[in-house]
């Protein structure tokens, strides 16, 4: 027998209908967004991926990436050689699916890249849907198109560190954010804390910074009674501090035999990577605050601070193209809202992405300094306020035109049920934006009151074009990297800017929608010539600091020749050579040799998976091993060969090698100088 159906309430089918063409349904999508989304898409995975073979493999993460993805032990905490001895300095969260990928496909510069061109296509997507879901189709096609040409995102995406991973977990807690504000659920609020949790094992503190904005936003905004709503944020931060914390719980409850010495650390202390080394030391004076390992230049960056960072000739090009934009459009869009309910959610939407960008701003301007690339969490922020700043300017653009319509003009019958909600649609602009009613049907002298309202508005698009455009031309003034694209910009902005503004009651809707794609295309003119330098190496950065465009130390130290990049499984002669002659004369050692701080290791662990004892850690600062340790070590014949840099201080450890341990010369594994490097072997004096 065949069930039939529940009848629903009418009223109650038609608010779901509504609710899903405005928020999720493919099916009342318009018909240019299925195949633009498509193009965004395709150009961010072109762009991201552009001979990945030869990606700006971050030498550091690097090492620790294939030796991740050969040892369990290794994988978890997050050590930098197969045998687990010594930890990165960063949580290993963002390096798992690297490792996974190396272990997977085998240790190819792609394979370890290739999660990041995933996570950056991700982002891009995800970006399109949140915005898509409070602004409309329109808005998150500005969003994603924006996001897709920033010339940092680029770079960072077609390199291998951790904030790609940060970005993208961020991104996804504010969309369960936003759910949570729009539907009343518990669910998606505990989901944001998950997103935030993760995001944690990926950058660890920066990952916190949106909580404030996210709590202030759930509090003012959600609905239901203050209490219910205050004690719902206890709980999704609840869940956020505890996947935030569930892997420096571990390392702290894990004996320290049992796995690697945690490095930028003085005692060995899962709280000090995290809160001393990885967090206060980067906002103080005190660089060994709460047990950290004090900075040196390698792994303490300077500049790039104070009020004027986002603006400066090295980080603006990298991300402040719609900076002005989005200042722009966070202040009219609240303020085109005040008086609206409290539960407003376009108001809201500008409040969690305002106060994103916001807040990330003052951390990073009074910081101790700051990587161009870190400024790449803030790009959504400044993608998803551009389209949904225009979105509301092109609303309040068509208003004006709705709100009088010329004389002879007016319809000749009553529009069919549904005939408004479609031709929005069409178009790409949102209703919810409108700030005023639709007069259409209204006697005319009650029609005039809005139609002055909007007449103050309307200007605000074509001038938002022009403000971006012009912005664009100050950043690039100082190094005129793309001048030859700066007419074509100006150009499209007059189309764009003059078409608009010169609109009359006659003017047919495609010319109206060529200006405002010309002046669209405008603004995205000149980063997306910066972005796509990116893809040169000359224009790439260094590995360790990947920006775009004619910027940065890495360009000024060598302006005509692209730095040498070394990938996995590519040694350089001089490292075969050492490796070589290493492997020859091993006799069952545990470690392969000691080398001094992870610049000597970083380039025989890349090249071979082999344990090597780093001594002291990334900034070669690192208590471990101690002298005694190390000399148990050789007596134990667990270590046989030490290999010693000048680039790096002199510790206890290196002391104890070479007074210890017998020089080797560079002829002996066939090369005529060691450089800055130089082999001993302490099986002579074990």
């Amino acid at each position: 027998m065949t069930a039939i159906p529940a009848v629903q309430p009418t009223g109650a089918r038609r608010g779901r209908k509504a609710a899903n063409r405005r928020f999720s349904l493919p099916e009342d999508a318009p018909r240019w967004e299925r195949p633009a989304l498509a193009a965004v898409l395709a150009v961010a995975a072109a762009l991201y991926s552009w001979g990945i073979g030869h990606a700006a493999l971050h030498p550091f993460y690097g090492a620790a990436i294939r030796s991740m993805a050969g040892s369990w032990r290794a994988f978890f905490f997050g050590g930098l050689d197969t045998a687990g001895s010594i930890s990165i300095d960063k949580l290993p969260g963002a390096f798992w699916p690297d490792a996974v990928s190396v272990w997977l496909f085998g240790p190819h510069t792609w394979a370890a890249a290739l999660p990041q061109v995933v996570e950056g296509v991700l982002t891009v997507w995800l970006l399109h849907r949140i915005v898509r879901a409070w602004a409309g189709p329109f808005a998150a096609l500005i969003a994603a198109l924006a996001l897709t040409l920033t010339p940092v995102t680029v770079a960072l995406n077609r390199a291998t560190i951790p904030d790609t991973t940060l970005t993208l977990l961020l991104v996804a807690a504010a969309g369960a954010l936003q759910k949570a504000v729009r539907t009343e659920r518990l669910l998606p609020l505990i989901t944001c804390g998950v997103w935030v949790g993760l995001a944690f094992q990926a950058k660890m503190l920066q990952a916190w910074l949106v909580l404030p904005v996210f709590a202030a936003v759930y509090q003012l905004v959600a609905p239901g009674a203050p209490l219910k709503r205050a004690l719902r944020l206890l709980l999704g931060g609840a869940v956020a501090l505890a996947v935030s914390c569930f892997w420096i719980l571990i390392a702290w409850a894990t004996p320290a035999a049992n796995r690697p010495y945690l490095d930028g650390t003085s005692e060995n202390n899962p709280f000090a990577l995290v809160f001393g080394y990885n967090g206060l030391s980067r906002f103080s004076s005190d660089s060994t605050a709460f047990g950290a390992v004090a900075g040196t230049a390698a792994s303490r960056t300077t500049g790039n601070t104070g009020w004027d960072m986002l603006i400066n000739d090295t980080i603006g090009p990298q991300v402040a193209w719609f900076l002005p934009l989005a200042v722009l459009a966070t202040i009219l869009g609240v303020a085109r809202r005040a008086g609206r309910e409290r539960t407003d959610l376009t108001r809201a939407g500008f409040l969690i992405w305002g106060g994103w960008l916001a807040v990330h701003t003052l951390v990073f301007s009074v910081s101790n300094g700051n990587h161009a690339y870190y400024t790449a969490v803030i790009a959504p922020a400044l993608a998803a306020l551009a389209g949904g700043g225009l979105a509301l300017f092109h609303s309040e653009y068509e208003a004006k035109y709705r709100a009088k319509p010329a004389p002879g003009d007016e319809p000749e019958r009553e529009p069919e049920p549904g005939y408004e909600q479609e031709t929005w649609y069409q178009l790409g602009w949102d209703p919810r934006y409108d700030p005023e009613p639709d007069t259409r049907d209204e006697p005319e002298q009650e029609a005039e009151p809005a139609a002055a309202a909007v007449g103050r508005r309307h200007m605000v698009l074509p001038a938002a074009i022009a403000l971006t455009v012009a912005w664009a031309l100050v950043l690039d003034w100082p190094t005129l990297f793309v001048s030859w694209l700066l007419p074509v910009a100006v150009m499209l902005a007059l189309c764009g800017v003059v078409g608009l503004w010169s609109r009359g009651p006659r003017t047919s809707p495609r010319m109206v929608n060529a200006a405002l794609a010309a002046g669209i295309a405008a603004t995205l003119v000149v980063p997306a010539g910066w972005a796509v330098s990116g893809l040169d190496p000359l224009y790439a950065g260094a590995t360790a600091s990947p920006m775009a465009g004619p910027v940065g130390k890495s360009y000024s130290e060598h302006p005509h020749r692209a730095p040498r990049r070394r990938g996995l499984d590519r040694p350089s002669a001089r490292d075969a050579a050492l490796l070589d002659y290493l492997t020859t004369h091993r006799r069952g050692e545990k470690y392969l040799l000691a080398a001094q701080a992870a610049y000597s290791a970083e380039p025989l662990l890349r090249a071979k998976s082999e344990p090597i004892l780093v001594m002291g850690g990334f900034t070669g600062s690192t208590p471990f091993p101690t002298a005694q340790q190390l000399g148990s070590l050789v007596t134990t014949h667990q270590l046989r060969y030490a290999l010693l840099t000048t680039e790096r201080p002199t510790t206890p450890a290196t002391t104890w090698v070479k007074s210890h341990c017998t020089r080797i010369p560079p002829t002996a594994y066939g090369l005529r100088t060691d450089g800055s490097f130089t082999l001993y072997d302490c099986a002579s004096k074990r």
